[in-house]
């Protein structure tokens, strides 16, 4: 059995998706990401260090950190639902620079959002960097239903998961119709359903 440690709404909400879209057995452990306490009792930090969902046990009790990686890990698991392309293939290097961008270009320039110290110019700074990133991200998606073309992978759990924290950080999505019509495709799909009942955060 795989353990997920996550924190409501966060990009552990990737791997969460990601692993129902695999149909494999596991439990969710929440994650105070303040505190870093479990919410059954003890330190996260026992389990990563760094104090960050997410985190995967795995069924030898190894841990597994990073979420691009997690992703890949569990489509590795179950290579015929085809959540990601075969290693050694150019469109598994393809995926994983999807991957790369989306955690080094999107999913980074938020942090400073989250931070209630910063000035508001430079939170402006950081929320037109990310206009423009999702900007090229909506010309990638032109004439595509997902990031690789005509099959879901694990970049589109990711991208919608980042794509979720633009409308509360104040980041308007107007005018980007393909990044629009890409998460309401994802909103449909019953495993992204069943991640976001399971965070409570289906409204």
């Amino acid at each position: 059995m795989h353990t997920l440690y996550y924190a409501p709404g966060a990009c552990s909400l990737s791997p969460n998706i990601v692993l129902r879209e695999a149909g494999l057995d596991f439990e969710l452990r929440k994650v105070s990401t303040k505190t870093k306490e479990m919410e059954d009792g003890g330190d996260f930090r026992t389990v990563n260090p760094l104090g960050y969902v997410p985190a995967l046990r795995l069924p030898d009790g190894s841990v597994l950190t990073e979420g691009p990686a997690i992703v890949q890990y569990i489509a590795d698991q179950v290579p015929a639902k085809k959540l990601a392309p075969a290693n050694g293939t150019l469109e598994r290097y393809r995926l994983q620079s999807l991957l790369n961008f989306i955690g080094t270009e999107v999913h980074k320039s938020f942090s400073p959002l989250f931070n209630p110290s910063l000035s508001e110019e430079t939170k402006e700074f950081f929320r037109g960097r990310i206009v423009d990133r999702f900007k090229w991200i909506d010309q990638q998606l032109d004439g595509k239903d997902w990031l690789l073309g005509n099959s879901f992978s694990v970049a589109d759990a990711y991208l919608f998961t980042v794509s979720n924290w633009a409308k509360p950080m104040g980041i308007n999505l107007e005018g980007l119709a393909n990044l629009l019509a890409f998460r309401k495709r994802m909103g449909e799909r019953p495993a992204v359903q069943a991640a976001l009942a399971a965070e409570g955060l289906k409204k």
